[in-house]
């Protein structure tokens, strides 16, 4: 790593892609950062002072912003993405999930912002984070019934630049 490069902090984070039985995605618009005002999957960062593992993460911020329990048995992995200076704020280590569970019940707005299903056509047109466009959803599409692990490199002002590592 280059000197002039200033240390970011790494952050360990989950999403969890839902669907309803029509096919449509559950997205939060965000009232927080990061991806303010952007329309975005559940998710959120692992209590690691726990030792929280991300499925545990998974089932808890599923619980906690949506109102849906779930098992770990109902999820199913198909990313794991490490990306490289998001927003120039820090480095990030993301899994992403897909809950087997289709979910028809729209929940409440929460303090986080509000919810709404989207086709997956319709997402395509909705104010959401770059990454998200160009990586994130593609990558659902693509592998969602697999595995893929790959990193990112996220530098400001720079084109995302990616790598798979490994399929399954």
């Amino acid at each position: 790593m280059s000197s002039d490069v200033p240390p970011l902090a790494y952050k360990i984070a989950v999403l969890l892609f839902v669907e309803n039985t029509q096919g449509e995605q559950l997205l939060l618009l965000r009232r927080k950062a990061p991806n303010l005002g952007s329309w975005s999957p559940l998710g959120g960062k692992l209590e690691t002072g726990l030792g929280e593992s991300p499925f545990e993460c998974a089932v808890r911020e599923t619980e906690e912003e949506a109102g849906l329990t779930l098992s770990p048995t109902e999820l199913h992995l198909f990313a794991m993405i490490a990306e490289k200076a998001y927003e120039g704020e820090s480095h990030w280590l993301l899994f992403l999930f897909r809950c087997l569970r289709k979910v028809d019940r729209l929940p409440a707005d929460i303090e986080e912002g509000r919810f709404s299903f989207f086709s997956r056509s319709a997402i395509e047109t909705l104010p959401i984070p770059d990454t998200d466009r160009t990586l994130l959803w593609p990558i659902y599409d693509r592998y969602r019934e697999r595995f893929v692990a790959l990193r990112a490199d996220c530098q400001p002002g720079e084109t995302l630049q990616f790598k798979i590592e490994q399929i399954c």
